[in-house]
């Protein structure tokens, strides 16, 4: 199931016409409800329903043909905690049956592809989502529709004030918009220093990374050298290393170079494919981006 994408703007759209969701702090998830069990897709086409049985268990109460698209979020302290959802996302199916008791998985729907075995991709957002609240809202938590407001004021209002809850942004959507799988056919809004960059390689070894090398979404897509990685993202890159089989410490160095400020040509290791990072930066260069996170959901 190939999932709709959004492209970034930096100044919220106002126009008639149009539909204002938060954006969540969690995974992309499909879910897919069959005549006989539950599946949950990630945004990769991964299935991941092991990882998540609290949210499969409560989709079996959606009916027979269902598919909806939406985010695992897990609730810590009053906010979205995407920590939380990533140890859930990568735990053992037997932890995973542990997890589900301690840290909650809760679902943020925010469309519906199929009801009743019916493909329903091509009717309009306005009454995709109408299809969507009345599904969920007999079933509550942990499965809900997402909220959303045709008013721009008031989604100005939820750009500026619901960070503090976890949400890192909005989501924009014409009303008379049919689902664009696959495509970039959405707006989402986010707080203007952090973006995602394609993560092309790093710098130290396998088992050490010391940088990340990004493409950013801006400029002229030459690579550059992100700022030293914390040992909890040093350990996350070196997990993403060796998943896509990277050379062990003393196998042949990375045959690419980069320049990094300060310190001039530096050899990296490439990795294919690239992963996503979410980065904070003030301009492409000067100071080097700060890598917030790697999204491994992606």
């Amino acid at each position: 199931m190939r999932v709709a994408l959004a492209a970034a703007v930096r100044d919220l759209p106002r126009a008639a016409g149009l539909a204002y969701e938060p954006k969540f702090d969690g995974h992309r998830l499909v879910v897919v409800r069959s005549a006989a069990d539950v599946s949950l897709q990630a945004r990769s086409g991964r299935i991941v329903t092991s990882a998540f049985p609290d949210l499969a268990a409560a989709a079996l109460q959606l009916p027979a043909g269902t598919v909806l698209d939406g985010e695992v979020v897990v609730w810590h302290a009053g906010r979205t905690d995407f920590a939380l959802v990533q140890r859930r996302a990568a735990a053992t199916a037997a932890r995973a049956a542990v997890l589900a008791q301690s840290l909650p998985a809760s679902y943020a729907a925010f469309d519906v592809l199929e009801l009743a075995g019916l493909d329903v991709r091509a009717r309009p957002y306005e009454r995709r989502r109408a299809l969507l609240v009345d599904l969920l809202l007999p079933l509550g938590p942990p499965l809900q529709p997402v909220p959303m407001t045709t008013d721009p004021e008031l989604a100005a209002t939820w750009y500026e004030t619901l960070p503090a809850s976890g949400i890192e942004g909005l989501v924009v959507k014409r009303l008379d918009q049919a689902y664009p799988a696959g495509r970039r056919g959405w707006q989402k809004l986010r707080h203007t220093d952090v973006r995602d960059a394609a993560v092309v390689g790093y710098t130290g070894t396998p088992r050490r990374p010391l940088a990340l090398v990004l493409v950013l979404p801006v400029g002229d897509e030459t690579p550059l050298v992100s700022s030293p990685l914390t040992a909890a993202l040093r350990r996350e890159a070196a997990e993403a290393a060796a998943a896509r089989g990277a050379a062990e410490p003393g196998a042949a160095e990375a045959r690419a170079t980069v320049t990094a400020i300060g310190l001039g040509e530096v050899p990296y290791r490439a990795l294919d494919p690239p992963l996503t990072a979410e980065v904070r930066y003030t301009s492409a260069r000067h100071p080097p981006p700060e890598v917030l996170r790697l999204r491994t959901d992606l």
